[in-house]
Protein backbone atom coordinates (compact mmCIF):
# COMPACT_ATOMS: atom_id res chain seq x y z
CA UNK A 1 0.00 0.00 0.00
CA UNK A 2 1.41 3.52 -0.95
CA UNK A 3 2.93 5.45 1.75
CA UNK A 4 0.91 8.42 0.60
CA UNK A 5 -2.37 7.02 1.74
CA UNK A 6 -4.58 9.60 3.60
CA UNK A 7 -5.51 9.76 7.20
CA UNK A 8 -9.29 9.39 5.82
CA UNK A 9 -8.21 6.44 3.96
CA UNK A 10 -6.53 5.30 6.62
CA UNK A 11 -9.78 5.12 8.94
CA UNK A 12 -11.74 3.78 6.08
CA UNK A 13 -15.41 3.42 6.47
CA UNK A 14 -16.53 4.28 10.00
CA UNK A 15 -18.33 2.06 12.71
CA UNK A 16 -20.74 3.20 15.20
CA UNK A 17 -18.79 4.09 18.38
CA UNK A 18 -21.72 1.19 20.67
CA UNK A 19 -20.11 -1.60 18.64
CA UNK A 20 -16.45 -0.78 18.09
CA UNK A 21 -16.73 -0.28 22.44
CA UNK A 22 -18.30 -3.62 22.43
CA UNK A 23 -15.79 -5.31 20.57
CA UNK A 24 -12.72 -3.58 22.12
CA UNK A 25 -14.27 -4.44 25.42
CA UNK A 26 -14.78 -8.32 24.49
CA UNK A 27 -10.81 -8.00 23.78
CA UNK A 28 -9.99 -6.29 26.98
CA UNK A 29 -12.27 -9.12 28.47
CA UNK A 30 -9.68 -11.61 27.23
CA UNK A 31 -6.53 -9.98 28.51
CA UNK A 32 -7.71 -9.93 32.48
CA UNK A 33 -5.11 -9.64 35.00
CA UNK A 34 -2.81 -7.74 32.38
CA UNK A 35 -4.59 -4.62 31.46
CA UNK A 36 -6.97 -2.35 33.01
CA UNK A 37 -9.63 -0.46 31.18
CA UNK A 38 -10.98 1.87 33.74
CA UNK A 39 -7.29 2.84 35.30
CA UNK A 40 -7.48 6.16 36.44
CA UNK A 41 -4.03 5.96 38.19
CA UNK A 42 -2.46 9.10 36.34
CA UNK A 43 -5.11 11.88 37.27
CA UNK A 44 -4.06 14.19 34.23
CA UNK A 45 -4.18 11.96 32.00
CA UNK A 46 -7.32 10.50 33.05
CA UNK A 47 -8.63 14.19 33.24
CA UNK A 48 -7.52 14.64 29.52
CA UNK A 49 -9.84 11.65 28.24
CA UNK A 50 -12.85 12.64 30.03
CA UNK A 51 -12.45 16.44 28.17
CA UNK A 52 -12.01 14.21 24.74
CA UNK A 53 -14.95 12.03 25.50
CA UNK A 54 -16.83 15.43 26.17
CA UNK A 55 -15.55 16.61 22.62
CA UNK A 56 -15.35 13.30 20.57
CA UNK A 57 -18.18 11.22 22.11
CA UNK A 58 -17.47 8.77 19.48
CA UNK A 59 -13.99 8.16 20.43
CA UNK A 60 -12.61 5.28 22.53
CA UNK A 61 -11.07 7.96 24.89
CA UNK A 62 -9.91 5.40 27.27
CA UNK A 63 -7.02 3.16 27.85
CA UNK A 64 -6.26 1.21 24.61
CA UNK A 65 -5.39 -2.04 25.09
CA UNK A 66 -2.48 -4.57 23.32
CA UNK A 67 -3.69 -5.77 19.74
CA UNK A 68 -2.56 -9.27 18.68
CA UNK A 69 -1.55 -12.75 19.16
CA UNK A 70 -1.76 -13.96 22.69
CA UNK A 71 0.73 -16.65 21.64
CA UNK A 72 3.42 -13.99 20.38
CA UNK A 73 6.97 -14.49 19.81
CA UNK A 74 7.33 -10.69 19.11
CA UNK A 75 5.83 -7.90 21.14
CA UNK A 76 6.31 -4.24 19.35
CA UNK A 77 6.25 -1.31 22.29
CA UNK A 78 5.19 2.23 21.00
CA UNK A 79 5.04 5.00 22.90
CA UNK A 80 1.36 6.05 23.45
CA UNK A 81 -2.25 6.25 21.57
CA UNK A 82 -2.34 8.68 19.24
CA UNK A 83 -5.64 11.08 19.58
CA UNK A 84 -6.52 10.42 16.16
CA UNK A 85 -5.89 7.11 16.06
CA UNK A 86 -5.62 4.22 18.75
CA UNK A 87 -7.74 7.32 21.03
CA UNK A 88 -10.25 6.83 18.47
CA UNK A 89 -10.62 3.65 17.09
CA UNK A 90 -9.22 1.63 20.47
CA UNK A 91 -6.71 -0.62 18.44
CA UNK A 92 -2.93 0.43 19.05
CA UNK A 93 -1.72 2.29 15.37
CA UNK A 94 -4.69 2.17 13.95
CA UNK A 95 -6.21 5.38 12.22
CA UNK A 96 -3.32 7.33 12.25
CA UNK A 97 -0.07 8.05 10.05
CA UNK A 98 1.83 5.89 12.25
CA UNK A 99 0.15 2.78 11.42
CA UNK A 100 0.57 2.89 8.06
CA UNK A 101 4.12 1.81 7.60
CA UNK A 102 3.59 -0.52 10.46
CA UNK A 103 1.07 -2.51 9.38
CA UNK A 104 2.15 -2.66 5.70
CA UNK A 105 5.51 -3.95 7.30
CA UNK A 106 3.66 -6.39 9.62
CA UNK A 107 1.95 -7.19 5.94
CA UNK A 108 5.06 -7.70 3.82
CA UNK A 109 7.43 -9.49 6.19
CA UNK A 110 4.38 -12.07 7.30
CA UNK A 111 2.78 -10.87 10.76
CA UNK A 112 -0.22 -9.49 9.34
CA UNK A 113 -3.19 -11.07 7.20
CA UNK A 114 -3.62 -7.67 5.55
CA UNK A 115 -1.35 -4.16 5.34
CA UNK A 116 -3.72 -1.88 6.70
CA UNK A 117 -5.63 -1.71 10.17
CA UNK A 118 -8.89 0.02 10.07
CA UNK A 119 -10.89 -0.31 13.34
CA UNK A 120 -11.64 -3.15 15.55
CA UNK A 121 -13.67 -4.78 13.24
CA UNK A 122 -12.09 -5.19 10.54
CA UNK A 123 -11.17 -9.00 10.85
CA UNK A 124 -7.08 -8.00 10.91
CA UNK A 125 -5.46 -10.86 12.21
CA UNK A 126 -1.85 -10.86 13.35
CA UNK A 127 0.57 -13.79 13.76
CA UNK A 128 3.56 -14.37 15.94
CA UNK A 129 3.83 -11.14 17.38
CA UNK A 130 1.44 -8.64 19.61
CA UNK A 131 1.24 -4.53 19.68
CA UNK A 132 1.12 -2.40 23.02
CA UNK A 133 2.37 1.22 24.25
CA UNK A 134 4.58 1.97 27.30
CA UNK A 135 1.62 4.15 28.04
CA UNK A 136 -1.94 3.39 27.43
CA UNK A 137 -3.98 6.70 27.45
CA UNK A 138 -3.23 9.42 25.58
CA UNK A 139 -1.13 12.13 26.77
CA UNK A 140 -1.87 15.60 25.79
CA UNK A 141 0.45 16.90 23.20
CA UNK A 142 2.00 12.91 22.78
CA UNK A 143 4.06 13.52 25.74
CA UNK A 144 3.65 11.43 28.87
CA UNK A 145 5.17 12.67 32.00
CA UNK A 146 8.05 10.27 33.52
CA UNK A 147 6.11 9.50 36.55
CA UNK A 148 2.89 8.64 34.19
CA UNK A 149 5.60 5.86 32.32
CA UNK A 150 6.31 4.62 35.32
CA UNK A 151 2.42 4.37 36.59
CA UNK A 152 1.75 2.17 33.04
CA UNK A 153 5.19 0.26 33.44
CA UNK A 154 3.76 -2.51 35.30
CA UNK A 155 0.87 -3.30 32.56
CA UNK A 156 4.23 -3.71 30.61
CA UNK A 157 6.05 -5.75 32.95
CA UNK A 158 2.85 -8.04 32.90
CA UNK A 159 3.01 -8.11 29.18
CA UNK A 160 6.45 -9.00 28.99
CA UNK A 161 6.15 -11.98 31.78
CA UNK A 162 3.31 -13.43 29.24
CA UNK A 163 5.72 -13.83 26.52
CA UNK A 164 8.47 -17.18 25.97
CA UNK A 165 11.56 -16.92 27.47
CA UNK A 166 13.15 -16.51 24.34
CA UNK A 167 11.21 -13.67 23.14
CA UNK A 168 11.61 -10.93 20.95
CA UNK A 169 10.53 -7.16 22.29
CA UNK A 170 10.92 -4.17 19.44
CA UNK A 171 10.79 -0.71 21.07
CA UNK A 172 9.79 1.98 18.85
CA UNK A 173 11.67 5.00 20.03
CA UNK A 174 13.77 5.58 23.20
CA UNK A 175 10.56 6.35 25.83
CA UNK A 176 9.47 2.46 25.25
CA UNK A 177 13.02 1.29 24.87
CA UNK A 178 13.35 2.53 28.46
CA UNK A 179 10.27 1.51 29.78
CA UNK A 180 10.83 -2.62 28.16
CA UNK A 181 14.07 -2.22 30.51
CA UNK A 182 12.49 -0.94 33.91
CA UNK A 183 9.26 -3.73 32.84
CA UNK A 184 12.34 -6.38 33.32
CA UNK A 185 14.26 -4.94 36.17
CA UNK A 186 17.17 -4.00 34.15
CA UNK A 187 19.31 -1.06 34.57
CA UNK A 188 19.22 1.54 31.44
CA UNK A 189 22.91 0.59 31.20
CA UNK A 190 22.29 -2.40 30.07
CA UNK A 191 21.16 -1.45 26.41
CA UNK A 192 22.00 2.18 25.06
CA UNK A 193 18.88 2.88 22.53
CA UNK A 194 20.54 2.96 18.63
CA UNK A 195 17.91 2.68 15.83
CA UNK A 196 18.74 -1.25 14.32
CA UNK A 197 20.51 -2.49 17.71
CA UNK A 198 20.04 -5.37 18.72
CA UNK A 199 20.40 -6.28 22.76
CA UNK A 200 20.41 -9.61 24.25
CA UNK A 201 19.10 -9.73 27.75
CA UNK A 202 19.86 -11.15 30.90
CA UNK A 203 16.80 -12.82 30.56
CA UNK A 204 17.41 -14.55 27.57
CA UNK A 205 14.92 -11.89 25.71
CA UNK A 206 16.14 -10.08 22.50
CA UNK A 207 15.26 -6.41 22.53
CA UNK A 208 15.60 -5.15 18.96
CA UNK A 209 15.54 -0.41 18.05
CA UNK A 210 14.18 1.59 15.84
CA UNK A 211 13.25 4.87 15.38
CA UNK A 212 9.37 5.57 15.83
CA UNK A 213 7.29 5.28 12.85
CA UNK A 214 5.48 8.67 13.72
CA UNK A 215 4.98 11.17 11.29
CA UNK A 216 7.60 13.38 11.79
CA UNK A 217 10.45 10.37 11.97
CA UNK A 218 9.24 9.61 8.17
CA UNK A 219 8.49 13.22 6.84
CA UNK A 220 11.66 14.48 7.69
CA UNK A 221 13.34 10.61 6.53
CA UNK A 222 14.90 10.33 9.74
CA UNK A 223 12.85 6.81 9.54
CA UNK A 224 12.53 5.74 5.61
CA UNK A 225 10.60 2.52 4.97
CA UNK A 226 13.61 0.49 4.01
CA UNK A 227 14.85 1.05 7.25
CA UNK A 228 12.17 0.19 8.98
CA UNK A 229 11.51 -2.87 6.99
CA UNK A 230 15.08 -3.95 7.70
CA UNK A 231 14.76 -4.36 11.46
CA UNK A 232 11.67 -6.44 11.00
CA UNK A 233 13.53 -8.08 8.38
CA UNK A 234 15.97 -8.89 11.00
CA UNK A 235 13.66 -9.92 13.62
CA UNK A 236 12.76 -12.90 11.45
CA UNK A 237 16.16 -13.88 10.34
CA UNK A 238 17.25 -14.22 13.76
CA UNK A 239 13.78 -16.39 14.59
CA UNK A 240 14.88 -18.70 11.66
Amino acid sequence: MSRGVKNSAVQGESMSHSNAEAIADRQVAQDIGSFDVRCRACPRLAGFLDQIRQDHPDYWAKPVPAFGDRQAWLLIVGLAPGMHGANRSGRPFTGDHAGILLYDTLYRTGFASAPRSVDVADGLVLTGCRITNAVKCLPPQNKPQPAEVAQCNHFLARELASMPQVASVLALGTVAHAAILRALGCPLRTARFAHGAVHALPNGMRLYDSYHCSRYNTQTRRLTDSMFHEVFTKIRADRA
